[in-house]
């Protein structure tokens, strides 16, 4: 560090600023720092300054999967937030496993992170305990709860299934199937559905699968669906990964949509739009779901706000031609 300010004609002060608080340091003066930093090949000992500071200027999160879109934008919102205010994220992958999220919590906190964020609500009794004796804040997302660990942003999975089911009822569709992976936030989505056709007297017809969101197998399990319940008029599908495979597989087979059977997605991803035709879905504000819980997760970690905050980030219901 004394070499680096003695390259950029600052002192050392300076540069442990602008590495720790670069918007307290003008540009011109943070572009001499960072020439200097390059020249040098310093790399700050974040160890170091994270027992001198008890802080590691580190975020850490938990994602269900890298491979399913889904999470993308809440992962970019949360970083877009947290690099504007000199923290970086870490991100960890647990595989839609509670039993792989609990190994990562550890190995996570074994970081020192000075915050975390997780996606869901449900959560192994260890890792709890894990996040509890940690005593840094934790923010969890897409999904509300009654008892979170800290803080929470997300909205009503049962709240949404049960907003796109009754859409497909007041169009006039009879016989809604539902399409869906076994996570627990999906189950969720099901359980509002369901609340929809009972509202109605109608019942339900449900094809779970394990394992995410895959759109290679989301034909065959629309299949399956359809054979078991051939009078189906619509299908409301977890997510329009699903949803888009669920469509292809109506093409392969011949099948009008929505002429003979309406689809439903949940996300509205790029493929909704882009599809023929464009799907059906709920809204979800993913990236501003990522930003409001890196935003909470500050907060809480500078002590401007006590736990217990809630945030819904809702949801919206948008029509398109394929329902």
């Amino acid at each position: 560090m004394v070499d680096v300010a003695r390259l950029a004609g600052v002192s050392s002060m300076t540069v442990s600023r602008a590495l720790r608080e670069p918007d307290r340091v003008s540009p011109d003066t943070r572009r001499r720092i960072e020439r200097a930093i390059g020249r040098v090949g310093y790399v700050p000992d974040l160890v170091a300054s994270g027992l001198a500071s008890q802080r590691t200027k580190v975020i850490a999160m938990i994602i269900p999967t890298l491979a399913n879109s889904i999470f993308n934008d809440t992962v970019q919102g949360a970083s877009d937030f947290l690099r504007t205010h000199g923290y970086q994220l870490l991100v960890g992958d647990s595989g839609y496993s509670e039993e792989e999220e609990e190994h990562l919590t550890m190995t996570l906190l074994g970081r020192r992170p000075d915050g975390l964020i997780l996606t869901g609500t449900d959560h192994r009794p260890r890792a709890r305990r894990l996040l509890s004796e940690a005593a840094i804040p934790v923010v969890e997302t897409w999904e509300l709860s009654n008892q979170p660990l800290d803080s929470v942003v997300g909205f009503s999975n049962r709240g949404a299934g049960q907003a796109m089911t009754r859409y497909l009822i007041e169009r006039g569709y009879e016989h809604i199937g539902f399409l869906g992976t076994a996570d627990r936030r999906a189950v969720r989505r099901c359980n509002g559905y369901e609340a929809a056709l009972k509202e109605k007297g109608r019942p339900a017809r449900v094809q779970l699968t394990e394992g995410p969101n895959w759109m290679q197998g989301a034909g065959l399990n629309f299949g399956k669906l359809m054979e078991k319940h051939p009078e189906t008029d619509a299908v409301f599908c977890t997510s329009d990964i699903l949803a888009a495979g669920a469509l292809f597989e109506c093409q392969r087979r011949g099948w009008a949509v929505p002429g003979r059977v309406a689809l439903a997605g949940l996300g509205d991803f790029d493929i909704a739009t882009e599809v023929v035709p464009p799907l059906t879905t709920l809204r979800i504000p993913r990236y501003e779901m990522g930003r409001r819980a890196a935003e909470v997760l500050l907060d809480r970690i500078e002590e401007r706000v006590d736990s217990g905050i809630t945030v819904d980030v809702g949801f919206e219901v948008i029509a398109r031609a394929s329902a």
